[in-house]
């Protein structure tokens, strides 16, 4: 009886050590791609001077949507976007 009680309770401290270091991992890890990731991407688009969205407002239009010039691309490309 206490060795069946003694193999449960190791049994759950490994479960229970295990559920933490794979959080610690896992916590590490996907901040380190974040950070790469993102990091990257900012470094990249400010050395480039690219801005992915479109944050200056043109008060002297009522709306806020795009007007579509279809003089850029023949119609037929706007079709098949994807």
């Amino acid at each position: 009886m206490e060795k069946k009680s003694f193999l449960e309770g190791v049994k759950g401290g490994q479960k229970k050590y295990g559920e933490s270091l794979a959080a610690i991992v896992n916590s590490i890890l996907l901040s380190l791609a974040y950070f790469l990731g993102v990091g990257l991407t900012f470094i990249f688009a400010k050395l480039s001077k690219k801005h992915f969205l479109d944050l200056k407002l043109d008060r002297s239009r009522e709306s806020y949507w795009e007007e579509l010039n279809l003089d850029k691309e023949r119609i037929e490309n706007y079709y098949k976007q994807f």
